[in-house]
């Protein structure tokens, strides 16, 4: 699972580069982000009720996540990290790419919702002493040099007693053809070049990087698009999309 690292950030600046030229269309449901913003309630609703769960909230209740610290780590334009402020968390996103944060900022500010955005990094963060009750990163470990690392930095900022949860494209050839193919050069859900087969994550080798930043696996689901009802939901099935969810004790 181990790749060359390309900075001391752990970061991939030509990842970078490609999610800055399409930063300022996130928020609009037909451009190059729209099968995310399909994608974004079944991943708000694995979130929302494991938190519950973990925390003895109500998840159905107004603001199931109201006090919880929560770092949304390559947060991109905030399309996830938003709705999960609305759910109660104090929010804060990163993401390297400074488009991105200016676009998450601004949207959060003309919608009235309180995020603390930052142009940086989860390492930089771990090392300044920060710690979250929840820490998500979707659908980021297949775009940086080297996602073991990555992986046990996200652990590492987990506090005591919480969760980290990552979403990712598992490397087989069904998710090739279609989460790479199909989607990307036949259906164009996604820009071309959006993702690479070889940096593509296991769940055995995300499962593992996770047990070395000292959690314990809670659970692990596919995500399934359903072409008759034109939505995103779990499954049994992780040979393409996957979700997993792993709690750090005490």
């Amino acid at each position: 699972m181990t790749r060359p690292q390309a900075a001391e950030t752990g970061i991939d600046p030509d990842e970078v580069a490609r999610f800055e030229k399409i930063a300022r269309t996130w928020w609009d449901p037909t451009g190059p982000m729209r099968t995310l913003h399909k994608f974004n309630p079944v991943r708000l609703a694995f979130i929302r009720d494991h938190v519950a769960r973990r925390f003895g909230r109500d998840p159905h209740g107004g603001a199931p996540l109201d006090g919880l610290s929560l770092l949304d780590v390559g947060c991109g334009g905030g399309l996830l990290t938003e709705p999960l402020a609305r759910l109660g968390a104090r929010a804060t996103g990163l993401d390297p790419a400074p488009t991105n944060v200016e676009v998450a900022r601004l949207h959060a500010e003309r919608s009235g919702v309180s995020v603390s955005y930052r142009g940086d990094t989860v390492e930089r963060v771990v090392a300044e002493g920060a710690r979250f009750d929840v820490v998500i990163a979707m659908e980021v470990v297949e775009h940086v040099p080297d996602p073991a690392a990555f992986t046990r930095a996200c652990a590492e900022a987990v506090a005591p007693g919480g969760l980290l949860f990552m979403a990712t494209i598992n490397r087989t050839m069904r998710a090739f053809a279609l989460a790479i193919v199909g989607a990307e050069y036949v259906l164009g859900w996604l820009p071309k070049g959006t993702h690479e087969y070889g940096k593509l994550v296991t769940p055995d080798e995300l499962h593992g990087a996770m047990g070395a930043g000292g959690l314990d696996l809670l659970e692990t689901t596919g995500v399934v698009y359903d072409p008759f009802r034109d939505v995103w939901k779990l499954s049994r099935d992780t040979g393409v999309n996957y979700m997993s969810v792993a709690g750090k004790p005490g």
